[in-house]
């Protein structure tokens, strides 16, 4: 990895991240390019509750933003995965809403796709350090 570029991973790092040979985050510059977070359990399996494993992406992410020195507030873009669009809509869009109380609201694109490695939700972010304008 060239050295302008910062890997970033939460304290409490979940297996997925050694597993697949990923980072969680990485730094270049005042962004943070956050990989895609699912919710999974410390051991890395996927929590089978759809409502909660939406919550738990969510918490991942904040988890790995905190590392950076980030909140939701700092996010600029916000791409989402889903396995089942329509009905998942309602559960996703509560969480968001809970993530994002207020406006100005993040670009945010949606995909629905047929395979995310066991989970039904993954989101993945930029962020910009919030000291760096």
């Amino acid at each position: 990895m060239p050295s302008s570029l910062q890997p970033i991973f939460p304290a409490d790092r979940h297996a997925l991240y050694e597993r697949h040979a990923y980072s969680a985050a990485v730094r270049s510059g005042d962004l943070v390019f956050v990989s895609g977070q699912v919710g999974s359990r410390p051991d890395g399996s996927p929590e089978p509750d759809f409502r909660k494993q939406v919550q738990l992406a969510f918490d991942n992410l904040k988890a790995v933003l905190a590392a950076a020195g980030c909140t939701t507030r700092d996010i600029i873009d916000v791409t989402s995965f889903h396995t089942d669009p329509e009905r998942q809509f309602e559960t996703i869009m509560e969480a968001k809403a809970a993530a994002f109380p207020e406006a100005p609201y993040p670009a945010w694109t949606a995909v629905g796709v047929t395979w995310l490695a066991g989970f039904d939700f993954e989101i993945k972010v930029i962020a910009r350090l919030p000291d760096a304008g």
